[in-house]
């Protein structure tokens, strides 16, 4: 593929990029967690994929959350590969929107070393309402993580503080800089949660901790769920279990790295974040970096293509003349005509840009938009 060469600015020319070996940079590594079962207990993961994805709109029209790209692989790889990586392999996944298309992406989790399957809901019935429809596979010690968490947790750590405490349920807790908007998670001292207190008033915030959306907790309390209607985990069953005697425990993550990708903003951070080195992963992505940059395999950049890091370009995208790409992210099969200008943005798959768009910075445009020649997309 037509490559790029140096200097700040990436520019199209004849040189082949080398794949990077070990495919990203890392912050840190997760020191080598063979297996992070407590005892003989079984551990098991759900992974809570049933929602619409309607944050992500218009991106979600066509490609269900749980498998949008992150750089060249579907997100679901990451979650998936942190479970594996604290050996934790047999998996549920529970889903409801576009499962024919996550099936197609991920199969049974043999290509990730995972077993993977699959439960539907044919309504989506909340946060508790997905993890309660996997009752019928699940045995022993559940770890949940919410399908749109992007994360390098230690849940090992939290694994072994529900262990140690005998917790019922524990869950992990990550500071933010504006509690008020967010569901609060006090605790005391030992970790123990003593309430939960929903989008407090500024008078009100005792901490900064809130839900992660990663918990551990018992298979047998997935009976105390109610069933048949939708329900929330964090706003309805866990403040119904501490009110009934179960032990709730909070564990921090520490400085792991976590961000909700739910947003096309977010969603684009995630992938930033990927190229800066701030997630530690064992996902291995099939395109080459350089600088900042992501280049999917079997994409051509016409002379004078500038990339200004950092971006990400996706499989089978093809890019003309004097294009200038800055802070862009493509996914794949993307065709962007000769002199256009794309800005923090983001591109659906198979979506043609003409010559000469200068596309806004937050711009978010779904698969297969046709953008026409000298136009400016705005939000």
């Amino acid at each position: 593929m037509p490559g790029l060469q140096g200097g700040p600015d990436l520019r199209g020319d004849a040189h082949h990029l080398p794949a990077l070996p070990e495919g990203l940079p890392h912050s840190r590594r997760h020191p080598g967690h063979a297996d992070q079962r407590s005892g003989a207990v079984d551990v098991q993961a759900v992974i809570l994929a049933g929602g619409q994805g309607t944050r992500l709109r218009p991106l979600t029209h066509t490609r269900p959350k749980p498998i949008v790209p992150l750089l060249d692989r579907p997100f679901l790889h990451y979650q998936l590969a942190l479970l594996r990586q604290h050996g934790i392999t047999d998996i549920i996944l529970s889903c409801s929107y576009r499962v024919e298309d996550i099936r197609a992406a991920m199969g049974t989790g043999e290509a990730a070393g995972v077993r993977l399957r699959y439960v539907v809901e044919a309504t989506p019935l909340g946060t508790a309402g997905g993890v309660r429809n996997a009752a019928e596979l699940a045995r022993g010690r559940l770890v949940v993580l919410n399908g749109d968490v992007l994360t390098d947790a230690d849940l090992g750590a939290i694994l072994r503080v529900h262990e140690a405490r005998r917790a019922g349920v524990t869950i992990g807790l990550i500071p933010v800089d504006d509690p008020t908007a967010y569901g609060l998670v006090e605790t005391t001292g030992d970790g123990a949660v003593r309430r939960f207190l929903e989008k407090p008033r500024p008078e009100e915030v005792t901490t900064n901790l809130v839900n992660a959306g990663i918990y551990v907790l018992e298979a047998e309390l997935l009976g105390r769920i109610p069933a048949d209607r939708p329900v929330s985990i964090e706003r309805e069953v866990f403040p119904s279990l501490l009110a009934s005697g179960v032990p709730v425990f909070g564990s921090a993550l520490g400085d792991h790295y976590w961000r909700d990708i739910g947003s096309p903003a977010a969603y684009r951070e995630a992938q930033l974040d990927l190229l800066r080195g701030r997630v530690a992963t064992t996902v291995r992505p099939a395109g080459t970096l350089r600088e900042g940059c992501w280049v999917g395999a079997d994409t051509r950049l016409a002379p004078g293509v500038t990339l200004v890091a950092p971006a990400v370009i996706g499989a089978g995208v093809s890019v003309g003349a004097g294009a200038r790409l800055g802070g862009a992210i493509l996914w794949e099969g993307v065709a962007v005509g000769e002199g256009a200008v794309l800005r923090d943005c983001i591109i659906g798959a198979d979506a043609v840009i003409g010559a000469h768009v200068d596309v806004a910075p937050g711009v978010v445009l779904e698969a297969d938009a046709v953008v026409p020649d000298r136009t400016r997309p705005v939000r």
